[in-house]
């Protein structure tokens, strides 16, 4: 009996109309574009703005998209894993949320947060539904508000996030192509560089945790790019090693797009000229769970039936991984 693999079979996105350049970041707080370009490699980056408006507005409209390509329909989807950090509300779970919106009833919906690597995260563990033969139609959603959780009076950490939204259609094939092989990994000490102190059961909301800006995301930079440069490579590198892929026979990078430094030195090690390696953080800025998939979707007319790409991300945890995947489908014409 052939092994069944579990492959991208199609792919939408949402990016919101609002740009959000670094000129105009400029007269919220004390930067400049050549210090945001200098140090991360961000120009824009894009803005939910709206009054009422979720993080599961955004997913709605990528997963439109996502049906209008694949012709999927709402009553077909067996399964929703939404990757996110900012969910609409801790409870429901911003899938089911979702689920509701668009009229999807009776298929499993659940939430994970791995942060930026929430998208490696949601595929494996979607692979492996897939590959059990439960599941034959399966969306992968990930999806940040991340305006919703950032202080625009830090010029640390204010230009770094956008907002965006991204759906996948997860199916089975017996051919030699879709997710090949993972590694996955978390260390825990990235809870002291790396986090959002207000809002859980540790700092529940209070008067002195909006005081004190809890409600924001926190990071030490330094650490944090430490570890994000030594993980992403080490991963990626390790990945090419079991799977005999060389910078020839691979095709793209599909990296996580925090930090141009970081993208920089992944391809190094990795012997990858940059025309192999999927960039759009100077357009995007740093999308979290919504990165890689995004990078898939603006490149699909790109890609090859049968293209080798290893996609490997770095978040909050720390959490890391890449995945080693083969795609499934020629550009649609």
């Amino acid at each position: 009996m052939a092994k069944i693999r579990a492959a991208i079979t199609g792919i939408g996105a949402y990016l919101p109309d609002y740009v959000l350049n670094n000129e105009e970041l400029s007269k919220l707080v004390d930067t400049s574009d050549e210090w945001i370009m200098k140090r991360i490699g961000i120009k824009e980056r894009r803005i939910f703005k709206g009054e009422g408006k979720a993080n599961s507005d955004m997913a709605v409209e990528a997963v439109k998209e996502l049906f209008q390509k694949t012709g999927l329909k709402p009553h077909e989807v067996e399964l929703i894993i939404y990757a996110t950090l900012t969910p609409d509300m801790p409870l429901p779970s911003t899938a089911t949320i979702l689920a509701d919106k668009l009229g999807i009833k009776n298929a499993m919906a659940f939430d994970i947060s791995a942060a930026c690597s929430g998208f490696i995260y949601a595929l494996e563990i979607g692979a492996k539904f897939i590959e059990s033969g439960e599941i034959k139609k399966l969306l992968i959603v990930a999806s940040d508000k991340m305006s919703s959780i950032t202080d625009y009076t830090d010029r640390k950490s204010c230009p770094l996030f956008g907002d965006a939204a991204t759906a996948i259609l997860l199916e089975p094939t017996t051919e030699e192509l879709g997710v090949m092989d993972y590694i996955i990994q978390s260390d825990g000490i990235g809870r002291n560089y790396l986090y959002m102190k207000g809002g859980g059961s540790y700092h529940p909301a209070s008067h002195e945790t909006v005081d004190n800006k809890e409600h924001y995301v926190y990071q030490e930079g330094p650490t944090v790019f430490k570890y994000a440069v030594s993980k992403m490579a080490d991963v990626s590198v390790d990945m090419m090693k079991r799977n005999n892929i060389t910078a020839e026979n691979l095709h793209w990078l599909v990296p996580h797009q925090a930090n141009m430094r970081i993208i920089e030195a992944t391809a190094r090690r990795m012997g990858l000229e940059k025309d192999k390696v999927m960039i759009n953080i100077e357009k995007y800025g740093n999308t979290t769970a919504a990165t890689i998939p995004l990078c898939l979707w603006e490149w699909e007319n790109k890609l090859q039936k049968g293209n080798n790409l290893i996609l490997s991300a770095f978040g909050g945890g720390f959490t890391w991984g890449a995945i080693y995947l083969k795609w499934a489908y020629d550009p649609k014409k």
